[in-house]
């Protein structure tokens, strides 16, 4: 008989791209059904504690010969966390990535949600600010398009600057005669 914790990394490295997810507990939890909360738990950490898997944040891990980095990680640990509201890719984030903000966020996504604002720290891997929208995707449609390295969807330009405009944030970085180009 196959130990747990051999045949629950056996299985998330047979998934179709393993190397790219990042897996919350309950994705986890789903491989090990039999186990009890607390036994469960002690998989995970004797895992962690191997090697075998990486803890991203709170909740999040990955596997070590993961291939991502940077803000492609902190993108789909969005995603994860957040699975149950609505969010995207915004503000300096999308900004930056335009050329639109003279200094680029290093390790740093900036993500519009409909959950509560919140900057999760990912240790070694970055930050993730949460900023609450009231707005729906349904009226934000138009300006979305969905970013597949990051798996979450990304805000037009127009649409990024709109938001740091309702959300106050400083646009003194942001290059405006490049900005009337691109809107």
């Amino acid at each position: 008989m196959v130990q747990p914790m051999h045949r629950l990394i056996r299985d998330l490295r047979g998934l179709a791209n393993g190397d790219e997810r990042v897996f919350a507990l309950g994705d986890l939890r789903a491989l090990l059904p039999e186990h009890g909360e607390g036994a469960f738990k002690s998989v995970v950490t004797r895992l962690e504690r191997r090697g075998d898997l990486v803890r991203v944040c709170r909740g999040i891990y990955m596997l070590p010969d993961s291939t991502l980095r940077g803000s492609e990680l902190l993108g789909r640990t969005a995603a994860r966390l957040r699975a149950d509201h609505f969010n995207y890719l915004s503000l300096e984030s999308v900004l930056s990535s335009a050329g639109l903000i003279s200094q680029v966020p290093v390790n740093r996504i900036t993500v519009m949600s409909s959950g509560r604002s919140n900057t999760i720290s990912c240790g070694v891997h970055g930050k993730i600010e949460f900023v609450h929208t009231r707005k729906t995707a349904a009226a934000l449609a138009p300006y979305l398009s969905y970013d597949t390295h990051h798996c979450l969807w990304r805000a037009s330009v127009q649409l990024a600057l709109r938001d740091m405009r309702d959300t106050r944030r400083d646009t003194g970085l942001v290059r405006w005669e490049d900005a009337d180009e691109l809107v």
